[in-house]
């Protein structure tokens, strides 16, 4: 599945027992064509309490500490953060599969000189005042910050879920400039963004962000999707954040997100039964199958379930054939996820030997498409990374329906 066609934020409460306890700009001003940032005449400057989140600091002082409020990482792998007085310094380790090189960012506070020894970094002016996103699943990271004021454009509308996002467009007020190789950049120049957060899979044929860099814009890559768990994935909000100084209310995001999810995943896991479980389908010669370290093993296990591949040991798709699959999963409790079917009669008329597993048969299939808008594009791969304790929460009702008897499936359906 195509990556910008991901992921929708949306205000979810779950109500159980259990978890009770938890379900209760001025702009940045271009610096003006002078010699150096003003220096502050006092020995020492008063120190914020905040990070600015809006405008440039009238006196450089370097002695200040102008990001009191800092992001730590705990979940997620692909990047790192560093601070130093006035600028940030930001490494995405893993742009894509395989990636044999990193991508380094040099934040530097609007209004403070540029930091020398960077050569290999791109330099960026915080805090950004105006964004274009590559991939709806950046989208719900700007509703939880706040920051849906700096929307200015987005890569294609047809496959946008986020609601939010979707008045936006209606209105006339975001410019769509196209995906991939085909990014219209003349579109993007005209727009004069900030920033451009897009991401990359190291094809050519794909890629936006060289043609983007190539015509001199502020570009990052936020590889979100590389990421092998639920929480690791969601934690990319943090990046965004980090670009507007909007660390504070990143962090109280996220937390909230983590809690819940870890709440619910200790109860689940704790559960005496846990049914079997596999998903997916075949595509064209292959069936592929979730390796036993990705996204979704993780979030199989955190819901209690056993996913009946989780002992290999790869992040990516595994390809395997329909009787590899059927010897292993013929007899298994749950069927996932199987590509775009909506209904059991769909998923006779792809293939009748699907009615040989026992999950058919007594009714156990599950599709995450339960959210789709007119143009096919399903919200589980917008909202949900954004709000993956949702999802652990349809998984959980799934798994063990006695546990959640209050939730209704949100970006689920039951096949009937």
């Amino acid at each position: 599945m195509h990556y910008r066609h991901t992921l929708k934020s949306m205000a979810f409460f779950i109500a159980i027992g259990f978890f009770a306890f938890l379900l209760v700009s001025c702009a940045p001003v271009a610096a003006p064509p002078v010699a150096e940032p003003a220096v502050s005449t006092d020995a020492v400057a008063e120190a914020p309490m905040h990070n600015r989140t809006g405008g440039c600091i009238d006196a450089f002082d370097p002695t200040v500490d102008y990001f009191p409020e800092k992001l730590t990482i705990d979940y997620s792998e692909g990047w790192t953060i560093e601070y130093f007085n006035h600028y940030k310094v930001i490494t995405v380790l893993n742009p894509w599969r395989d990636a044999e090189e990193i991508f380094q960012y040099l934040l530097v506070q609007c209004g403070a000189p540029v930091p020398e020894g960077y050569d290999n970094a791109q330099v960026i002016e915080i805090p950004i005042d105006t964004i274009i996103t590559m991939s709806t699943t950046q989208l719900p990271h700007l509703v939880k910050l706040d920051r849906l004021d700096a929307l200015i454009g987005h890569d294609e509308f047809d496959y946008v879920n986020t609601k939010e996002v979707r008045a936006l467009i209606d209105a006339g007020k975001l410019v769509e400039v196209g995906g991939g190789a085909e990014v219209n950049v003349e579109l993007v120049l005209d727009a004069a963004p900030d920033l451009v957060m897009t991401y990359g899979l190291g094809n050519p044929q794909w890629d936006a962000h060289p043609k983007l860099l190539e015509a001199g814009l502020k570009v990052v890559l936020n590889s979100e999707y590389m990421e092998t768990s639920p929480l690791g994935r969601v934690e990319w909000i943090k990046f965004t954040a980090a670009f507007f100084n909007e660390e504070a209310k990143a962090t109280e995001v996220f937390n909230g997100i983590a809690n819940r999810y870890n709440a619910m995943s200790a109860v689940a896991t704790a559960a005496e039964t846990k049914p079997t479980v596999f998903t997916g389908a075949m595509y064209g010669d292959a069936w592929y199958m979730p390796g036993g370290r990705s996204y979704v093993a993780r979030f199989l296990e955190d819901a209690g379930a056993v996913y009946l591949w989780a002992d290999d040991e790869t992040t990516g798709s595994i390809p395997l054939g329909f009787e590899t699959v059927f010897e292993r999963a013929a007899d298994a409790d749950f069927w996932l996820n199987p590509g775009s079917w909506t209904s059991r009669a769909e998923v006779v008329a792809a293939d009748e030997r699907y009615t040989q597993f026992r999950a058919y048969q007594v009714g156990a299939m599950y599709n995450n498409n339960a959210r789709l808008n007119e143009n096919g594009g399903n919200d589980y791969w917008e909202g949900g990374l954004a709000n993956p304790d949702v999802v652990l929460a349809d998984l959980i009702k799934i798994f063990h329906p006695d546990l959640l008897p209050q939730h209704t499936l949100f970006y689920y359906r039951k096949l009937d």
